[in-house]
């Protein structure tokens, strides 16, 4: 078994070097610490989420970090830490690599060698902007009840309803958008569809959030698409979606390990520099016992999040319930590793814009996007198989 590198702490040393990772991924969250440290004052600027998360991904693509959307390998375990090293580092930087990654997958998997000509090259350099767009005020974890009607003219197609709560709406140059095509309701009657953002008709309405970022809704008004908008084929919405979305449940939960190691790392630094009753806050008993518990999650999410990775990455068809254990378990352990740190912290762990108080902010929506922990227990239960022995029994 290959030594813990000397990655700072933004990694877990010792779980990299478990045989889950290969030397290319060690080698890559090395560099991924150095990039974050280097471009602190980037990540991390004052402004507009909207203006922050464009300079972010131009900084992202000069960086080299998408190159892997026009035409890279699938490596989710780099994936995975690449959200965690950007999150540790700051959360809009991790929102902008996700969203690029995310809304370029539906792309690279499905897209004619015309589409990806189109949009990759330009996704991959962090000079065209992405989102993928799925969730309706009707229809969020629900994507079978999706009603954005995309109905077929003699030119194309015309799409006319509305989407919620869609990352980078205002900012991105082109939205994937699943829309109902065929009759009635169900997931056979829906399509992905690329809809440039200055297309006639598309309006964004933005939607200011607890966690500054460029999110809104879209509303389409005799959209006007040509036929070569269709992204896979007519009827192919549905599983599109559930591909992509199955395939990024364990990145967010890469997001929040990198979000709950950053405020586990504080409130330790906090803790040991503290006066309290004589000796440092990290000496009572009480506060030790915390950061146990924090340990415990921390390792338990780290290995599930690079189980789920691996499980992928060797091509195993229950990747998608590895993802949603991954999500479901990295994110409700972040929001209590923040909420105990914030603890630690006391007071000036409320402080408006303190360090503390953003991650409690940021870590909260995690538990809720690209499906919800209610719908990941909901999947779980689905693939647990009824006729299995129990443990113990012959």
């Amino acid at each position: 078994m290959p030594s813990p590198t000397t990655v700072p702490s933004t990694f877990d040393t010792h779980l990299l070097a478990l045989p889950l990772y290969e030397d290319h991924h060690r080698e890559l969250a090395q560099r991924l610490v150095t990039w974050c440290a280097e471009q602190r004052e980037v990540l991390a600027g004052a402004g507009r989420p909207d203006a922050v998360g464009r300079r972010i991904l131009r900084a992202l693509g000069d960086g080299g970090w998408l190159a892997f959307l026009d035409g890279g390998p699938d490596d989710y375990r780099a994936l995975c830490l690449a959200r965690e090293a950007l999150a540790y580092a700051d959360d809009l930087a991790d929102y902008a690599f996700s969203i690029q990654a995310l809304s370029a997958t539906p792309l690279r998997r499905f897209g004619t060698d015309e589409q990806r000509r189109r949009y990759l090259p330009g996704l991959a350099a962090g000079t065209l902007c992405g989102a993928f767009a799925v969730s309706e005020e009707g229809a969020g974890s629900d994507v079978a009840a999706i009603g954005l009607a995309a109905r077929e003219t003699a030119s194309g197609w015309l799409l006319n309803g509305a989407k919620a709560w869609i990352a980078n709406a205002g900012i991105a140059d082109v939205y994937t958008v699943i829309a109902r095509t065929g009759p009635g309701p169900g997931a056979f009657g829906l399509s992905a569809f690329l809809v440039p953002s200055d297309t006639p008709g598309l309006r964004v309405e933005p939607v200011p959030m607890i966690a500054p970022r460029a999110l809104g809704h879209l509303v389409f008004d005799d959209c006007a698409l040509p036929p070569e908008a269709l992204l896979g084929a007519r009827g192919g919405g549905y599983p599109i979606a559930m591909e992509v979305l199955g395939r990024f449940r364990m990145t967010v939960g890469a997001a929040a390990l990198g979000f709950a190691r950053r405020a586990a790392d504080a409130a330790l630094a906090r803790s040991r520099e503290r006066p309290m009753q004589g000796g440092k806050l990290f000496d009572l008993p009480t506060v030790r016992a915390a950061f146990a518990e924090m340990e415990v999650k921390l390792d338990a999410a780290a290995l599930l999040v690079a189980r789920s990775a691996w499980e992928i990455d060797r091509g195993s068809p229950r990747y998608a319930r590895h993802s949603s254990v991954a999500k479901l378990y990295a994110t409700e352990a972040a929001q209590q590793i923040v909420d105990s740190a914030v603890q630690v912290f006391g007071a000036a762990g409320l402080v408006h814009d303190s360090l503390l108080e953003r991650l409690y902010r940021q870590i909260r929506s995690l538990r809720i996007y690209e499906g919800s922990s209610e719908v990941q227990r909901a999947i779980i239960a689905a693939a647990i198989d009824p006729d299995r022995t129990p443990r113990g029994e012959s």
